[in-house]
């Protein structure tokens, strides 16, 4: 089986950790007013990954507390073994560059990913395919853009074929509708993405118990993205890192 990774998600909301339930930044939970303790605590339970998510860029907005956040994480994390990927707001090359010379590993790209193909494969050229993911926010069979407001027309399917031919090797697979409505993975059509040759694909969105990290593993995803369930403490951290461990 493929390695697989628990991606402790830390969504931030100018500079705070939140949730939204389906992507409405009206249906708002704060769970913690510090990303970098909230960082700190699931590096302590053993993450190796962290899922960072700047949602004032994603909506377009300046998100300055944001990128503070991001900074503050990264400066603490420097030198240790854990690893970060940042996705939200990441729309041009210089954002990118800004990115990793913060010390970001990795960088998830939506609507660039599909609105600007040319700048996404220099990306992928210049920095390698494994320090690049795609985002794939699907509302209904269509892909999401610009912070999950606005429907492409875009059809998911389609959208990963192009992702993978620009040079994406990984796809961050998001269902919209279950986004942070703990009512499990829509695995049915993540059976159909991993049908994609070449393709490592991290689940998103419906996260809700140790069944669904197992559920995952299990199809032969690559990883996934827990969020709610880890704050609701719903989900332990330690207890999926061991599924993680075992399965490897």
């Amino acid at each position: 089986m493929k390695p697989f990774t628990i991606y402790p998600a830390l969504d931030l909301r100018s500079g705070r950790v939140v949730r939204l339930q389906q992507g409405d930044p009206r249906r708002l939970t704060l769970y913690h007013e510090d990303p970098l303790a909230a960082a700190e605590q699931w590096v302590a339970a053993g993450a190796r990954w962290l899922h960072i998510v700047n949602l004032d860029g994603a909506f377009g907005e300046a998100g300055q507390a944001n990128r503070a956040a991001v900074a503050a994480i990264c400066r603490a994390l420097q030198g240790s073994s854990v690893r970060l990927q940042l996705g939200g707001g990441l729309r041009s090359l210089t954002d990118i560059e800004q990115a990793f010379d913060q010390g970001v590993n990795r960088v998830v790209l939506g609507t660039l990913a599909l609105e600007k193909p040319t700048v996404l494969r220099q990306v992928v050229q210049r920095f390698g395919a494994a320090q690049v993911a795609g985002a794939l926010d699907v509302q209904g069979k269509f892909v999401a853009v610009r912070g999950w407001q606005e429907n492409s027309r875009i059809d998911a399917l389609l959208a990963a074929h192009q992702m993978l031919q620009n040079g994406v090797q990984t796809l961050i697979y998001t269902d919209i509708h279950r986004d942070g409505m703990g009512s499990g993975l829509n695995l049915d059509f993540a059976r159909q993405l991993l049908q994609m040759s070449g393709l490592e694909l991290i689940l998103s969105g419906g996260v809700q118990s140790l069944e669904d990290v197992r559920a995952a593993r299990h199809l032969g995803a690559c990883g996934v993205i827990i969020g709610k369930a880890l704050y609701d403490g719903r989900i332990d951290l330690k207890a999926a890192l061991q599924i993680e461990a075992e399965l490897c």
